[in-house]
């Protein structure tokens, strides 16, 4: 290797550091004290680095805090790009979910450290939760590039791309959701199974008969228009029974008369 090219990746591994020291400051930052407890000039001095350079490399201490989070999206599209060409496009995107989630060098969510509380104050923070939400579109936007090459069209005059991608990624953010919602940091992968299982037979397939209700159990919401009908039905029965009866009525007065 000559002297040349050692000099630009020095510079780029030191960049990647710095870069990685300032993210790896902000996380614990703002997981310790709170988002709103946390400046940029405190991150910037826990990563011994000023302002100036804290800002060649993130534009806010919530892009520097989910940093870690970016490339998650890369390694489920590695995994993506890495699935069987037969595949049905949203299987593929769904293994390669779960095959994320199953590597344990890949360090996927449940198996890294504070991940689960990042995520917690990512639902409770509308700034964090907006970064997060832009981490994933990104992600998304290079998920259905490799779709659609792996379907052979232009995404931009083909829709299935776009629509696979949207459901798949759907389905984790729901996994997601209720995984940080539901308190159990090693429930992911399950959650994330059943998210894809429902949108793939319950919501593709049949609808599953209603459940059966309780005696002296309230009424659902779904239901109040059947049940509206009827009373309305019975109402006009009723209203035509009594204007019949009135008009008997009334020709057995004029007849008598």
């Amino acid at each position: 290797m000559t002297p040349e090219r050692k000099i630009p990746e020095r510079r780029s591994r030191k960049a990647r550091r710095t870069r990685d020291t300032l993210a790896q400051a902000a996380f614990e930052l703002v997981l310790d004290r709170g988002l709103r407890n946390v400046t940029v000039e405190e991150i910037a001095e826990a990563a011994d680095v000023d302002r100036r350079t804290f800002s060649r490399y993130f534009t806010s201490k919530e892009a520097a805090a989910l940093d870690s989070l970016r490339g998650d999206g890369d390694r489920i599209n590695a995994a993506l790009r890495a699935r069987p060409a037969p595949e049905p496009p949203l299987l593929a995107y769904r293994r390669a979910v779960l095959d994320w989630l199953a590597d344990p060098g890949a360090e996927p969510w449940h198996r890294r450290p504070r991940i689960f509380d990042l995520l917690v104050v990512a639902e409770e923070e509308p700034t964090l939760y907006a970064v997060f939400h832009h981490i994933r579109v990104d992600a998304q936007e290079d998920s259905v590039a490799i779709v659609a090459d792996r379907l052979g069209v232009d995404p931009r005059q083909d829709i299935r791309p776009a629509v696979t991608v949207a459901a798949g990624a759907g389905a984790l953010l729901a996994a997601q959701a209720a995984w940080v919602r539901g308190g159990r940091p090693d429930a992911l992968p399950a959650l994330v199974a059943e998210a894809f299982d429902a949108l793939s037979a319950d919501l593709l397939g049949e609808p599953r008969p209603a459940p059966e209700r309780h005696q002296g159990a309230p009424e659902q919401h779904r239901d109040a228009p059947e049940q509206h009908r009827g009373i309305t039905s019975t109402t006009r029965t009723t209203s035509t029974t009594r204007t019949t009866s009135t008009s008997e009525e009334a020709e057995g007065t004029e007849a008598t008369s």
